[in-house]
């Protein structure tokens, strides 16, 4: 007695289904090795804008701590103690006084009279800025050029160059501003705005004919050393050192 098959199921059927439609879409869909690449479509310029070059925000200082480093390694690496007793000189002139006059001024907070930190820049804070940066130049400049004996180039602080014996030239003034620039600002015075180096000069040139003028009142350096002690004044209180 022969059997009679039993038709697929429902699930079956389906299965059926399935391969075969897998089978017709493979059949249809090429390789994608043959799919071409095809650049995109620039996209269409629908209107410009100026770019505004406005300061967002007015220049402010760092934080204080950050230039005390500053003035530190300039004095030669010191501690703190040992810059104040240098900074003062054995004249004890009125040319810097203790750091306990400058903290409150320069910013810091004095947590035993309950002051906060400034958060502010103030006119205040960058005069006692200043006045440190003319101690620095007015001492580092005795150190340098002045002392008994003469300071190896390399052992010097601030004033890396010897004086020499004629005025002062534009020629030869270039390289040793420069030394001043590098030190100060940290890049080289042949990139800084083409008439930096030239208004340096006059002012080099104007402090030193003060100086030999007749009737000049009196001062500890010659007028060449007053000339470089007015520049390294400028540097000092560039705005590129100070602000950002």
């Amino acid at each position: 007695m022969q059997g009679r098959g039993r038709a697929p199921g429902r699930t079956g059927a389906f299965v059926l289904a399935g391969v075969a439609a897998v089978a017709a879409l493979a059949g249809a869909c090429g390789p994608s090795e043959a799919i071409a690449p095809r650049p995109a479509a620039p996209l269409r310029e629908t209107g410009r804008v100026a770019q505004s070059r406005a300061p967002k925000q007015d220049l402010r200082l760092i934080p204080a701590e950050a230039y005390l480093r500053t003035y530190l390694r300039l004095f030669g690496g010191l501690a703190p103690a040992e810059v104040e007793r240098r900074a003062r000189g054995d004249d004890k002139a009125a040319l810097f006084d203790t750091w306990g006059d400058y903290l409150a001024a320069l910013g810091l907070p004095d947590y035993g009279l309950d002051l906060p930190r400034a958060t502010q820049t103030n006119a205040l804070m960058l005069a006692a800025f200043e006045r440190l940066g003319i101690a620095l130049c007015d001492r580092a400049l005795e150190h340098d050029l002045k002392a008994k004996e003469r300071v190896p180039i390399e052992r010097r602080l601030i004033f890396a160059f010897d004086l020499p014996a004629q005025d002062l030239d534009a020629a030869a003034f270039a390289p040793r501003f420069d030394v001043l620039h590098r030190t100060f600002l940290s890049y080289p015075a042949r990139l800084a705005p083409p008439d930096r180096e030239a208004k340096f000069f006059a002012l080099y040139q104007g402090t030193v004919a003060r100086h030999r003028a007749k009737g000049a009142p009196k001062s500890r350096f010659s007028p060449e050393e007053a000339g470089w002690a007015a520049v390294c004044y400028g540097l000092v209180r560039h705005p590129e050192f100070h602000l950002y």
